[in-house]
């Protein structure tokens, strides 16, 4: 399998917390609660050791709480590469109600020392040979600029290194303008790239291909129940997931993109590629946490994921299913 290294500059505690329907300004018990060492890029992270592949993760980790995320990353089998920086990470709450809604509570997280990045650049030094793809996941520290997250894709493109991005805001429109080699914005982040909204899977479509015009090769674009786009070089598929009960969607995304560069990594061909990463990502909704490559009835969760291409007439921008 692939050595993949995957960068958190934003790490968080995840305290998820199942509840009744929430009644505001009132006191509310919790069915569950569960605190994890998280962050977008460590979540891929875990779903790709899982899936066998060698895994390094590192960003900037508060060395105020590191405990549980040295724990974590032992109990997960990831090599640990995080640079340590004054403070604690943040902590994020994810609040999940009977009806599958969730409501996110996100810290901001610390304040970076001004030497952080250059600290991360000198780690990542000796780590990058041998690296077969980075990942590059999640929300930046307050006093982060995104042309900074910028440089550090550039400096990572420039080793011939495949790179994908998974942020939003500025943070995404920064990333973008450097041309990553993949990218997977959810359907809101998508639209607020193209300046308007995207309400529908051809509307899309369309913003993805614009994205693969201007250079970025893949294109994910997940929209929830309404299926997942992959455009790839001006050719497009479309994902529709299989029917679930949703317990908690946090997590989902992160297990989408580590599905399908699982498939990319292990050179499927990508209708199999999309299929199994939509499907990992329908098991995770399940249940509190990422995806299970283990689960039971991933095969008839796959066999459930309707696959088909998508493709559009150069003239009129109309889409063809």
């Amino acid at each position: 399998m692939a050595r993949i290294l995957t960068l958190t500059l934003n790490p968080a505690l995840d305290l998820a917390i199942r509840v009744g329907p929430i009644r505001l300004g009132e006191v509310n018990r919790t069915e569950s609660t569960r605190l994890d060492a998280a962050g977008k890029g460590i979540n891929v992270a875990r779903v790709l050791r899982d899936l066998g592949h060698d895994v390094t993760v590192s960003g900037l980790l508060g060395a105020d709480n590191e405990t549980a995320f040295v724990r974590a990353f032992a109990r997960y089998g990831l090599h640990d590469a995080f640079v340590r920086i004054p403070g604690e990470s943040r902590i994020n709450a994810k609040l999940s109600e009977p009806d599958g809604r969730v409501t996110d509570l996100n810290g901001p997280g610390p304040l970076i020392p001004a030497h952080a990045l250059d600290m991360l650049s000198v780690r990542l030094g000796p780590l990058l040979p041998g690296i077969e793809a980075v990942v590059i996941s999640g929300s930046l520290p307050p006093n982060m600029a995104p042309a900074q997250l910028a440089s550090l894709i550039t400096r990572v493109r420039e080793r011939q290194m495949p790179v994908w991005l998974d942020t939003s805001g500025p943070a995404l429109l920064a990333g973008l303008a450097v041309r990553p080699t993949g990218v997977k914005p959810n359907e809101t982040e998508l639209a607020e790239w193209a300046g308007h909204p995207l309400d529908t899977p051809e509307s899309r479509l369309q913003a993805a291909l614009r994205l693969n015009a201007e250079g970025i090769e893949d294109v994910l674009v997940s929209a929830g129940a309404e299926g997942v786009i992959w455009a790839q070089r001006g050719d497009a598929l479309m994902a529709e997931s299989p029917r679930v009960s949703v317990v908690s969607t946090v997590g989902a995304g992160d297990t989408l993109l580590a599905g399908a560069l699982h498939g990319v990594m292990s050179g499927w061909p990508r209708e199999r590629s999309l299929r199994f990463a939509t499907a990992l990502a329908a098991e995770s909704v399940r249940h509190i946490g990422v995806g299970d490559p283990a689960a039971g009835d991933l095969d008839m969760l796959q066999a459930q994921t309707l696959v088909r291409s998508l493709t559009v007439q150069p003239l009129t921008g109309e889409t063809h299913r």
